[in-house]
């Protein structure tokens, strides 16, 4: 994060091109080599559709299901969610006004941000299950007198409130001045209670699927999680790829996964010292200039898979619906990206905050779990194998979706902004 005087140290989980020493002509070879493997590969020995979305898993034993569903499990986890809340709130009240002594700017923009990353993955979809908000909204109704029925969400909808909620948050993640003092964090906790409250009051509870930025963050996120739900309900252990493929196509999930990718690329490009001098020289203003940067940023990523779309489009007449019918192959490379930038953020801001947390005032941060040279590989790999992973998601869905003749030669334009996803991903690691 780069706003204001009370700045989240170590907001940017990448270091400086100094501390990761990257070959250049190694990275991008290695990842191009990847890319161009694997395609090429998938085209020669995948020739049907071998996903199968959410009817796929092996469910898991019923005493499992059984805890996982059992009463006691959902309210300990709601009185969880509640009670972090609680706390995060008590600091920003009672706590000092210093992020470097008060674990509330820690426990939201790495704790919760970066810490639904981890958890979705390996849990599946966890902040539906510990949303405070949830419990709130139950409450109210309780306490409250029955008012109107919910009025239904249109289906046109989708999760369009919940991408512009994830802008907004890495707005206030990113540029936005003083993003770690008390006033504004509760301020934009204030405001998010509201807006999502009144959201659920009119329309029920299914409003936070479609309106919570964190919730659609951790849904979209646990489709790679080996942890899900069969369409029957049934818990099961499943591949990812058949989460992934089972992604609803609702409206707003190709603007979400956009704001993640181009949040994310911003990230890396704002830390740049043309980028800070530009910043300071402009005529606008850091925060007017630093907020064209990263619309631009996400603006950029939409535009180069719109246009993918419509070149897909124009290859198959019949493909009625180009934008959201490869939108879940975007996922893996947002995941990819969000490891690569935010992983080193993690391992030493969190234990930090958990840290503050617990009462130590001006705790040191750990010493990081790798040295330049180990987290270079992981960054790069991380990117990497984001993009491998899309690119396999991409074939699976074309040869489902395309002629057979035309299955290979259809998936071009996605291959293409695969290889322009991946480039840019690693010249942010390395510029």
């Amino acid at each position: 994060m780069t706003g204001g005087p009370a700045t989240l140290p170590l907001a940017h989980g990448v270091g400086a091109q100094h501390d990761l020493p990257l070959s250049p002509f190694y990275a991008y070879a290695g990842a191009f080599a990847a890319l161009f493997v694997s395609f090429l590969s998938l085209g020669l020995l995948w020739s049907s559709s071998r996903f199968r979305g959410d009817r796929a898993g092996r469910p898991l034993p019923a005493s499992v299901q059984r805890l996982a569903d059992a009463p006691a499990t959902r309210t300990a986890l709601r009185a969880l969610g509640v009670a972090a809340v609680l706390l995060l709130v008590l600091h920003l009240l009672l706590g000092p006004d210093d992020p470097e002594r008060n674990p509330a700017p820690g426990a939201v923009y790495v704790l919760l941000w970066v810490g639904l990353v981890p958890a979705s993955l390996l849990l599946g979809p966890v902040w539906r299950l510990v949303n405070p908000l949830r419990t709130l909204h139950a409450l109210l109704q309780h306490l409250l007198p029955a008012g109107h029925p919910p009025r239904p969400l249109p289906a046109r909808l989708g999760i369009r409130p919940a991408a512009a909620g994830l802008l907004l948050f890495t707005w206030l993640e990113l540029v936005a001045p003083a993003n770690t003092s008390a006033t504004v964090l509760l301020v934009a906790l204030g405001a998010h209670t509201a807006v999502q409250l009144l959201g659920a009051v009119r329309h029920g509870p299914d409003w936070f699927a479609h309106a919570d930025p964190f919730e659609a963050y951790s849904s979209l996120l646990a489709r790679l999680s080996p942890l899900g739900r069969r369409a029957d309900g049934r818990l099961v252990l499943r591949s990812p790829f058949n989460g992934l493929d089972g992604t609803p196509a609702v409206p707003g999930l190709v603007a979400s996964v956009c704001v993640l990718l181009g949040s994310t690329a911003y990230d890396g490009f704002s830390d740049n010292p043309r980028w800070i001098r530009a910043l300071q020289a402009s005529d606008l203003g850091r925060t007017p200039t630093a907020t064209l940067g990263l619309l631009g940023a996400v603006a950029v990523v939409a535009a180069l898979y719109a246009l993918c779309a419509g070149t897909l489009r124009l290859l198959n007449r019949e493909l009625t619906t180009p934008l959201t019918s490869f939108a879940h192959t975007l996922l893996p490379i947002a995941l990819g990206y969000l490891v690569a930038h935010y992983f080193s953020l993690f391992v030493t801001e969190g234990p930090r905050t958990v840290i503050m947390a617990a009462g130590t005032d001006n705790a040191p941060s750990p010493a990081p779990l790798l040295g330049p040279g180990g987290l270079a590989t992981l960054q790069v790999a991380s990117v990497v194998v984001g993009h491998v992973l899309g690119v396999v998601a991409a074939h699976d869905r074309s040869v489902r979706l395309f002629p057979p003749a035309r299955a290979v030669a259809g998936q071009l334009p996605l291959f293409a902004l695969m290889i322009a996803y991946t480039l840019g991903g690693i010249g942010l690691l390395i510029a």
